[in-house]
């Protein structure tokens, strides 16, 4: 996890020459090149094999790097950013003039957001601009949340890495939409990607009422936001959300699995258990590991019990729902 001054000078120099630097943050490990710069934007595209409609995230150092990208930045992104950032929120505004299309696959919108990691804000400040940070993996892939993940998924010519040691939050970042409010005063903000900062904590900073997320809801067309594809955050194993009720008659259907259990289940071999935390954070923030060793068992079937949808972090356990949902579609 060394990463002295002289990483960080390597890094910012591929940056200014329209290279790819993997860069540690909270949520997962981005993939990061110049916002501002189509061809950079473009290998980005490229090294994930990432459809073209599958909007980026900007990562900001700062409000005034975020004021460069968007072409309005209103009252409310203001009273979001002094309450959360840094930290997993991603605002979505009107874009500027100089983002590429290709960063906000031709949305009039751009999601801006300030990670919350030592490291890559010093790489934002070193480099003096923003960058995009989509997860630093093949698209479609379980996100990485350390930097071993990345380099397992690029070699260090086409992506050099900027080891932070392992994303405390290990989900993506809440994304809001606040550029229909940006238009019209009387559109509520409205949560595209559920994360770890809940619609409830968000209308309670705006003191005004927030659209929560909607679960299943189908997105076609232009995209606001990324994890918005039916099928993400996937492994190469099948994967099935099961009740634990449901359990024994999935297992006898398949010769080997990996069970992925956020309580203690009995399992027999040939089956595995993939142990969880029980708390909704602990869980979100080893979820992706756990998804990885599990594909790397290579068995017939990775089979996730249901995790909890209620109590007091249900927002959060709402979250780690849709990425597991993504994961098994």
């Amino acid at each position: 996890m060394a990463h002295g001054p002289s990483m960080l000078q390597e890094a910012v120099t591929r940056l200014r020459e329209g290279r790819l630097v993997a860069f540690p943050t909270e949520t997962v490990y981005g993939l990061g090149a110049d916002a501002l710069s189509e061809a950079a934007v473009a290998r980005v595209f490229a090294a994930k094999g990432r459809p073209s409609n599958n909007p980026l995230i900007v990562h900001v150092a700062d409000t005034a790097h975020a004021r460069l990208v968007t072409s309005n930045w209103p009252r409310e992104a203001q009273l979001l950013a002094d309450a959360f950032w840094p930290g997993p929120l991603s605002l979505v505004l009107p874009k500027a003039a100089n983002v590429p299309a290709s960063v906000t696959a031709n949305s009039p919108n751009v999601a801006v957001r300030c990670p919350d990691h030592p490291l890559t804000l010093e790489l934002l400040r070193s480099f003096g601009k923003p960058l995009v940070g989509p997860s630093a993996n093949k698209s479609g892939g379980v996100s990485p949340t350390c930097a071993q993940h990345v380099r397992e998924a690029f070699d260090d010519d086409t992506v050099y890495v900027l080891d932070g040691g392992p994303c405390t939050a290990g989900i993506e970042s809440t994304v809001l939409l606040l550029a229909d409010l940006a238009d019209h005063a009387d559109h509520a903000p409205r949560v595209l990607r559920p994360g770890l900062i809940s619609a409830e904590q968000i209308a309670s900073v705006l003191k005004q009422p927030v659209a929560d997320f909607v679960p299943g809801l189908k997105h076609e067309g232009t995209l606001n936001s990324p994890g918005l594809l039916e099928k993400h955050y996937a492994p190469a194993t099948r994967t099935q959300l099961v009740s634990l009720a449901d359990l024994p008659k999935v297992l006898s259907s398949v010769r080997s699995a990996v069970v992925m259990s956020h309580v203690a289940v009995a399992i027999a071999p040939p089956h595995h258990l993939e142990l969880l935390p029980l708390d909704a954070r602990g869980y979100a923030a080893g979820l992706y590991a756990a998804l990885r060793s599990a594909d790397a068992r290579r068995c017939d079937l990775i089979a996730v019990i249901a995790p909890p949808d209620g109590g007091p972090d249900v927002a959060v356990w709402q979250a780690i729902t849709d990425r597991l949902r993504r994961a098994s579609a």
